[in-house]
């Protein structure tokens, strides 16, 4: 049974746009609302769109120690972030493989807030925090905020003089409305955007006000699971859904490497102190699948589980999520591929339930492969 022992602030807020409030992470969570997911995607895509992300994890990690434990808990070298400044980050196990992934903030000195999924970070660090000077706080105040889209910036900026120049992956505490707030430009849909973490008592009017004085520039709520869309565009992977967990190894335990999943730009050369790094290193050109992108021809998404057929019909893979874009009109999906299909214009096919669709591989990721849009400073 899911148990939810988290509290959405905006819980009647998202009951009042139709959502029922499915968990995630034990939070009450928007999954749908009964707007068209296509107009929130649009939203995003072409003006603005506000959702509720606060069934993330946050934890605090402080103390004299801190930055040795995160070190020793993700793949990024965390001696390298300043305070002010993020990284995304993997964590792995004793066996090389991926358990969680996440945003590591540098709030101060010794001080640091670490945003994950479903993953087992919150375990991984009290695992190297035993013995020493730290603190792992699970934050459950804390709720999440992100205004996503091309004309996020143009509405902060009028309550937050200043935000234009607020770099890529950096955040700085400011106030929202009156209200204490840390702000990243960050966000999970490949387009300009920022993340507002507030406090429980300030997300409603917080919300409301964004909604209510963002008309004009075409801000709207937008439910959670328009997620998928973005980062399967995006190539942007969601713990476990895109893993072994939840699509199984034929003769192995779950677990994946970050040779596999193609998120080896994660590690930084200069930590040599994480948490599995030797079977890391010993796994490289090991590599059972090679998480990939394909292209369908169809005006349909895929669904997840599909599975995707070589030219002879031999079973080369599973998709892991797909979706149709009314915007460009292409239908695409992540998939879990055979390492020799991980290239280019591969004639492939995807078999659903229902019908068999032509197909062909393609890079990652599908939409602004030179990552332009959320580096942009205008």
């Amino acid at each position: 049974m899911t148990v939810t022992w988290r509290k959405s602030a905006l819980t009647e807020r998202h009951r009042a746009l139709g959502s029922t409030l499915e968990p995630w992470n034990g939070m009450p969570t928007a999954w749908e609302y009964d707007d068209d997911i296509d107009n929130g995607y649009k939203a995003i895509r072409t003006q603005a769109g506000l959702m509720d992300i606060s069934g993330l994890n946050v934890v605090h990690v402080v103390g004299a120690h801190a930055e040795w434990v995160l070190n020793r808990t993700v793949t990024r070298d965390v001696r390298k972030i300043y305070p002010g400044k993020a990284a995304y980050a993997t964590m792995l196990d004793d066996r090389g493989m991926l358990v969680d992934d996440g945003i590591i903030y540098r709030t101060g000195p010794n001080s640091w807030l670490v945003v994950h999924g479903s993953g087992t970070t919150l375990e991984q660090l009290n695992k190297e925090a035993v013995g020493r000077d730290v603190a792992v706080l699970f934050d459950s105040d804390v709720q999440i905020l992100s205004l996503q889209g091309p004309n996020s910036v143009d509405y902060l900026e009028q309550h937050i003089p200043g935000l234009r120049d607020l770099k890529y992956f950096h955040h700085m505490d400011t106030q929202l409305f009156g209200h204490s707030v840390l702000i990243s430009r960050t966000g999970y849909t490949g387009e300009r955007g920022y993340e507002i973490f507030c406090k429980f008592d300030d997300a409603v009017d917080i919300w409301d006000t964004i909604l209510e004085t963002g008309k004009d520039q075409g801000i709207i709520p937008v439910q959670f699971s328009t997620l998928d869309m973005f980062r399967v565009e995006g190539a942007m992977y969601f713990f476990p859904d895109d893993m072994s967990e939840a699509h199984p190894h034929e003769n192995d335990l779950p677990g994946d490497t970050l040779w596999e999943l193609g998120l080896t730009f994660t590690v930084s050369p200069t930590n040599e102190e994480f948490r599995g790094i030797a079977q890391h290193q010993h796994r490289e050109g090991k590599e059972r699948f090679r998480l990939y992108g394909v292209e369908l021809d169809s005006d349909q998404a895929a669904e997840a589980g599909d599975r995707v057929l070589d030219d002879k019909g031999n079973d080369v893979g599973v998709v892991t999520c797909g979706m149709y874009s009314p915007i460009t009109k292409r239908s695409v999906a992540l998939a879990r591929l055979n390492p020799e299909l991980a290239t280019p214009d591969i004639a492939v096919q995807v078999q659903g339930e229902a019908d068999t669709t032509a197909a062909k591989t393609h890079s990652l990721p599908f939409e602004d492969p030179k990552k332009l849009k959320p580096r942009g400073k205008a």
